[in-house]
């Protein structure tokens, strides 16, 4: 297993790489360079930056996330092969300097999804990211917009992008009458004409499950349960196409098994990589984010991650979101000390499972 830290660059991460290299048993990042908007082919130059940075902290960066997918390819127009080319460019390009792992998804419109970025935890008093499908009535989708990029303490949000949200008013009239199986089709024009290119570069496409798990403003879902992903695996059968295993997106759903999922899919070599994050059940469609111990939440991070240890111990891991604590200020999610805490636990647990055979 390797142990890895979201980075999102030096120009906009507040946590410098030599902190990050200070957490025991963190070897690695996976990496993002969030400016870029969905369409657009990374610069080369910028990745091998990057990388260079990265590798002289003693990190390695095998693992590149949220190359996003342009809503044309989504919606399946005519204009899509142009931004497939753009995407198998950027995908060679990241290759060309060592990534062998690229996340990405294929939600349409909204990427993820919370009704508050800072809603305070009464038990310890510190901050998570909250989700409460009864405080969007009444919300439009451009009114949440609004809201969620006004809480995220001046940082960029992936997938809430300001050029992307201009155009939010055209994007959602385009997916009236879309389903899932329309979208389902236009993911596998995607895999069909990107996946060849990734067989021959030695590199794995990685989907990331639907956040939260349920359809949002009447837009179609594809990836939100393990039968969701193994159609999405059937679509195109390659070592290419392969899952981001997030506990917290699939956990989201209290109907999903997350160490039988996670079991299945390892067994088939069909998780690339796991994102690891635990969450407290608080109603119907009503959740907080919280510690990764899992006696603080609702989910069985024990259970997956031995499904990962005794499946594919070769996975590449990095803890999700965790809360604000201790006072620190930074991009919601990602602060420096509780993700630390939750790869110490991940850590502990794995060497646990590990020396008990």
């Amino acid at each position: 297993m390797k142990m890895t830290f979201r980075w999102f660059g030096e120009k906009s991460d507040p946590i410098p790489l030599a902190y990050i290299r200070q957490i025991p048993g963190c070897t690695g990042l996976m990496g993002v360079l969030d400016h870029y908007a969905a369409g657009e082919v990374w610069d080369e130059d910028e990745i091998r930056d990057y990388v260079r940075l990265v590798n002289a902290a003693g990190l390695e960066v095998k693992v590149i996330e949220s190359v996003n997918v342009h809503e044309e390819i989504k919606l399946g127009s005519p204009e899509r092969d142009r931004y497939i080319d753009n995407y198998i460019m950027t995908v060679r390009r990241l290759a060309g300097h060592g990534v062998d792992t690229i996340i990405y998804n294929f939600m349409p419109v909204f990427d993820w999804l919370r009704t508050d970025l800072n809603r305070r935890i009464p038990e310890d008093g510190s901050f998570s990211m909250y989700y409460d499908e009864a405080e969007l009535a009444g919300l439009t989708p451009q009114q949440l917009a609004v809201r969620t990029n006004g809480s995220a303490n001046g940082y960029s949000l992936p997938g809430w992008e300001p050029e992307r949200l201009e155009q939010l008013n055209q994007i959602l009239d385009r997916y009236r009458g879309f389903t899932v199986d329309d979208l389902r089709g236009s993911l596998r024009y995607f895999l069909d004409a990107v996946c060849p290119v990734c067989e021959e570069l030695g590199v794995r496409l990685a989907i990331h499950p639907d956040d939260p798990a349920w359809p949002l403003f009447g837009l179609p879902r594809l990836a939100r349960s393990g039968d969701d992903l193994n159609r999405i695996l059937a679509l195109h059968d390659s070592p290419a196409n392969a899952v981001c295993f997030c506990t917290g997106s699939l956990g989201s759903d209290p109907a999903n098994d997350l160490p039988a999922i996670a079991a299945e899919l390892g067994k088939k070599n069909r998780i690339a990589c796991a994102h690891i994050r635990n969450l407290k059940y608080l109603g119907y469609h009503r959740f907080r984010e919280c510690s990764h111990l899992s006696a603080d939440g609702s989910l069985d991070l024990f259970g997956v991650l031995a499904a990962l240890h005794d499946t594919c111990p070769d996975v590449t891991i990095r803890p999700d979101h965790g809360r604000a604590i201790w006072g620190e200020k930074g991009r919601p999610g990602y602060g420096l000390y509780d993700r630390a805490l939750g790869i110490a636990y991940i850590n502990g647990i794995w060497e646990a499972l590990s020396r008990k055979d």
